[in-house]
């Protein structure tokens, strides 16, 4: 369910959610001229197909359906570029989430802009995951275990 203030989106399939939001979008075209500008991804699972279903945008309200994975922002290039190594279709939820927050941290090692994983502060990425049985964020702790242990790996010995 989704609620934009003016249009609730909770009767259309998956296709005509993803169909709405590029028309909303482009209806913010003058305001994305002044600078203003919103990029997002747009996923969910088609109850119809039974298959999780990823859309990109541009900023001028084209739509792009996506096969697997995809990313947005500063950082973008270089997290689908280690999405593009790691992914494997019918991954568990488990080997997903690893190969999010490693590609989250591929960003934030190469671009400035992306922020990463601070455990010293407590700041963590907002995950989700969404299957059939629906939306389910993944909790601070559940990150902070999955990033110290692909953290780990990537330690080498000083010698």
């Amino acid at each position: 369910f989704v609620n934009t203030g003016e249009i609730v989106f909770d009767g259309l399939e998956l296709e005509g959610k993803a169909n709405t939001l590029a028309h909303l979008i482009k209806q913010n075209l003058p305001a994305a001229m002044q600078g203003l500008v919103v990029v997002p991804i747009f996923a969910g699972f088609d109850r119809r197909r039974r298959v999780g279903r990823i859309w990109r945008y541009e900023v001028t309200g084209g739509r792009y359906e996506e096969r697997e994975y995809d990313s947005v922002g500063s950082g973008s290039l270089f997290a689908r570029e280690s999405l593009k190594k790691s992914f494997q279709p019918g991954a568990s939820r488990a080997q997903a989430l690893e190969m999010v927050l490693e590609a989250l941290a591929d960003a934030a090692d190469e671009d400035r802009g992306t922020g990463g994983v601070d455990t010293l502060r407590g700041i963590f990425p907002r995950v989700k995951t969404c299957t059939s049985e629906g939306i389910e964020e993944i909790s601070d702790e559940q990150i902070a275990q999955i990033h110290q242990t692909l953290m780990s790996g990537r330690r080498r010995p000083v010698e």
